[in-house]
């Protein structure tokens, strides 16, 4: 057997990041970018204010209090996206709106909740003082021309791409959203409603794997159910290896098993067959196929998805251009709220359970059986308790946990 990180490794040598494209910023959220960002303007492009009411001249409301406002006389209204057509003089005030630019002559803003303006007809009671730059936004406040702002390696996150609309980008060079292609065999499966003859099972591997990929960020890719045919089977394959970034299949990964799938990897491949020292999920195939990757995962339902959690996932995020590839869900310490029981057997056990987080401090519990083929157990579980070798742990153990939720 292989040690978990070991094989993780191993699937990481062959995982690539994709070349980077031209991506709109509307596609781009959680891409990885690909260039460096730096700023020529000034964010915002003027001063303007951050709040409604009336551009001053400080000096002219120095002494403004609510017993002894002052009058000054208003000129002009300015809405976002306008501009004044004079500048603000001694005795003078201009209504302005959220946005809009600083008049000249104006050097701070009284909000309109400290202002009197009704029976006053052309003229405005300013009922407290202010210093100079009170609610003014200057130029250049958030970004200055010549800010290195992004670089390579930055996640793109919905800042980021409001930021780079502010500068009048468009698009963005980034790694694209690997897209994987995700195929099923075998005689013994069928889809949908249909009456099970004797032996046939419904293919649940492959919707499961497909909104696997795409809660990766990846795009997934549905190849079909391909029939227990060496020549469907090898141009399935060598099909999906053209159009695809990387294929994810299921099933007949097992040491000296008698399968379709592993003869024609062998032939049109350059595989790895792994006994991982892990339970569930311990066979894994991984190779390429003229360059892309190919994930042979387990099977049974529950291997297939710690499988992809445990490697796939970090693959796919590779290929997406990560540099920190390792396991994407977050890693917690948690309790134990009753004993977590396994033998000893040479292989780190991930267990299916339910996490509570009680004060701040998560608190685990088995979600049901843990049989490889329970899958309605898995949907219960929102967490995978990381078990090193041994009889497992008691009630108040503090454990490892990988949050799935």
């Amino acid at each position: 057997m292989i040690d978990l990180e070991a094989a993780r490794a191993r699937v990481l040598e062959g995982c690539a990041a994709l070349a980077p494209v031209r991506v709109p910023l509307a596609g781009a959220a959680g891409l990885v970018l690909a260039e460096s960002v730096v700023s020529d303007q000034f964010l915002p492009p003027f001063a303007n204010t951050a709040v409604d009411g009336y551009a001053v001249r400080a000096a002219d409301v120095a002494g403004a209090t609510a017993d002894r406002p002052v009058r000054l006389a208003v000129i002009e209204t300015i809405a976002a996206g306008a501009a004044a057509d004079r500048p603000v003089g001694p005795g003078e005030a201009m209504r302005i709106m959220t946005g809009a630019p600083i008049p000249a002559g104006a050097d701070a803003v009284v909000m309109v909740e400290d202002t009197d303006a009704a029976a006053h007809g052309e003229q405005v009671e300013i009922r407290r003082a202010v210093s100079a730059g009170d609610a003014v936004r200057p130029a250049g406040d958030d970004v200055r021309p010549g800010a290195v702002l992004f670089g390579p390696g930055d996640v793109l996150s919905p800042a980021h791409l409001g930021v780079l609309a502010s500068l009048g980008r468009t698009d963005v060079l980034a790694h694209p959203r690997p897209r994987v292609g995700v195929i099923s065999t075998g005689d013994e499966l069928v889809e949908g409603p249909v009456a099970l003859l004797p032996g046939q099972i419904r293919d649940s591997n492959r919707i499961t794997l497909l909104a696997l990929v795409e809660a990766a960020g990846a795009i997934g890719v549905d190849l079909g159910l391909v029939r227990d045919d060496e020549d469907l089977i090898r141009a399935a394959f060598v099909a999906a290896a053209a159009g695809c970034d990387a294929i994810i299949s299921s099933g007949g990964v097992s040491m000296g098993e008698f399968d379709f799938v592993k003869r024609v990897l062998d032939e049109v491949g350059r595989m790895n067959w792994m006994q991982v020292a892990i339970r569930p999920a311990k066979p894994l195939a991984f190779g390429t196929i003229d360059g892309t990757p190919v994930f042979g995962l387990p099977g049974n339902p529950v291997s297939s998805m710690v499988s992809f959690e445990l490697f796939a996932r970090p693959g796919l995020r590779r290929l997406a251009g990560h540099g920190d590839a390792r396991l994407v869900r977050p890693t917690v310490r948690a309790t134990t709220a009753e004993p977590l029981r396994r033998g000893p057997d040479g292989k780190t056990h991930f267990v299916r359970v339910v996490a509570d987080n009680v004060e701040g401090r998560y608190v685990v519990r088995s979600a049901g059986g843990q049989g490889s083929h329970q899958l309605a157990v898995m949907a219960a579980a929102d967490a995978l308790v990381v078990l090193p070798d041994g009889d497992g742990v008691p009630a108040g153990a503090d454990v490892q946990v990988l949050l799935l939720g």
